[in-house]
């Protein structure tokens, strides 16, 4: 199902007109459920395109911010406040990667801009290294290396810096690609826009013996695929390779603006002041609300719920259209016999809401964390009734 305005005569006249829409106009939504206004009720397995990890109206999320709200809802970040240290700890805590120092800022964009300019400052190079296929954002240096940017959307007279791409599939190719001009290789552990594609343990690996001979800047973009979305803290725990930085956003904030960087000593011990800056990055609202989050994902034991059900999901939806499954933990790439759009279609018909992504033949469900097998239950049966 291509995404179409829902409504242009009520939803044009004041908007820029940027965004294709599914049909579907949301009143509000609880849980891992979403209310139309023309009163349908639909299953939610996109999650607000990974942001919603606790789902939607989570108490100990709307509690964080009511609290936090009242008490200080924004402050400079040149006056210190408790609640940026508080939080940037807890998250270095929750990843347990010694990744210890955090720049706090407003999205995965943002956190990608920020991250690589760090690898430029610190290595003096003039040269990154993405993936095929990646997706990292659309400002200009997130966009120069976003897979595709340049023939469809950039629109800069040009990028930044020089940009080589490589295959996502090749460990052996790495060293041909990589060399001593490259200040900054950053990659999807698990690709989210390329069709939640596993990049896999021995790619991962390949870059990070690279990176260290060479003296790049290994940079893990889990805006989409990190804070449990794997089953682990990040990707980098999941499979067990540790990068030089870390970008996160999107689940982050449960849908508060929020993002951040988690850097290693490598990186920290550099920093001075004035190095990079935000106005709303580190605000004590996103903050908190990071914190209530991590907080929430280990209290109710929602990194062993995305393990679980993500088996289950594997399990049990290789049925109608759907040949098999690839990615990982809640950030699944389906895969199907026919145009990935037609059956997105179908399940929006029996009120089943799914993303697509770059591969045309690849149905990506990006759910919220408090998913449970009853629901994948209803996604089989409706699968089941789509045929192949």
């Amino acid at each position: 199902m291509a995404a179409t305005p829902l409504n242009a005569a009520a939803h044009a006249t004041h908007l820029a007109q940027v965004f294709a829409q599914y049909p579907i106009e949301v009143a509000h939504g609880e849980g891992v459920w979403l209310h139309a206004r023309d009163g349908r009720k639909i299953l939610d397995f996109y999650g607000g395109h990974a942001v919603a990890g606790l789902g939607y109206a989570h108490p100990r999320w709307l509690a964080a911010l009511e609290r936090q709200a009242r008490q200080m809802a924004f402050q400079t970040n040149a006056l210190p406040m408790l609640i940026r240290e508080r939080a940037a700890a807890r998250l270095t805590r929750f990843a347990g990667l010694g990744l210890d120092t955090v720049f706090w800022i407003n999205s995965g964009a943002e956190a990608n801009e920020n991250a690589l300019k760090l690898a430029f400052k610190i290595t003096g190079r003039s040269k990154a290294v993405a993936l095929e296929q990646g997706f990292h954002g659309r400002t200009a240096a997130a966009g120069a290396v976003t897979w595709g940017a340049l023939e469809k959307w950039y629109g800069f007279p040009r990028t930044p810096f020089d940009v080589r791409f490589m295959p996502r599939d090749n460990p052996g190719a790495v060293g041909g690609h990589i060399d001593r001009e490259t200040a900054a290789v950053i990659v999807e552990p698990v690709q989210g826009v390329g069709g939640a594609y596993d990049v896999g343990k021995p790619m991962l690996e390949a870059l990070r013996r690279r990176c260290d001979e060479v003296g790049a800047i290994l940079i893990f973009d889990e805006v989409q695929c990190g804070v449990g979305r794997t089953g682990a803290p990040f990707a980098a725990n999941y499979y067990g390779v540790v990068p030089d930085i870390i970008t996160s956003a999107k689940a982050l904030g449960n849908g508060f603006p929020v993002s951040a960087l988690l850097l290693s000593r490598r990186v920290s011990s550099q920093l001075k002041v004035d190095d990079m800056g935000t106005t709303f990055g580190g605000g004590p609202m996103a903050c908190a609300v990071a914190e209530a989050v991590i907080d929430t994902i280990e209290s109710e034991s929602l990194l062993a719920n995305v393990r679980q059900v993500s088996a289950y999901i594997r399990s049990s939806c290789i049925i109608g259209p759907i040949t098999g499954v690839q990615g990982a933990g809640f950030l699944l790439g389906l895969k199907t016999s026919r145009p990935a759009k037609e059956v997105q279609a179908a399940l929006m018909a029996k009120n089943i809401l799914t993303g697509t992504s770059g591969d045309p033949n690849i149905l990506r469900l990006l759910p919220a964390y408090i998913l449970n097998e009853g629901h994948v239950d209803l996604l089989s049966d409706a699968l089941a009734k789509i045929s192949a």
